[in-house]
């Protein structure tokens, strides 16, 4: 978010939980130029793949973004608590 703040960029923070009819609503709210995510998130064990979701949202969404930008997590592991 601060990187977003520093540059001018408008950011909007999702909940990785979100179905894809979610993502790709907000995408049409936000009608943004370009999407970065995370390739995925760690919650408790379980690891949650983004990048298929986003691509999903951004199949059903009216408005598309022309790059999809991805950091590719490479732990992909889950944090023992």
């Amino acid at each position: 978010m601060l990187a977003c703040a520093r540059i001018g960029a408008v950011h909007s923070v999702v909940f990785g939980g979100f179905a894809a009819r979610e993502l790709a609503m907000r995408i049409d709210d936000a009608s943004p130029r370009v999407v970065l995510t995370a390739s995925c998130g760690i919650e408790f064990q379980s690891v949650i793949a983004y990048k298929p979701l986003l691509d999903e949202a951004i199949g059903i969404a009216k408005h598309k973004p022309a790059p999809a930008l991805s950091y590719n997590e490479s732990s992909g592991s889950a944090v023992d608590r």
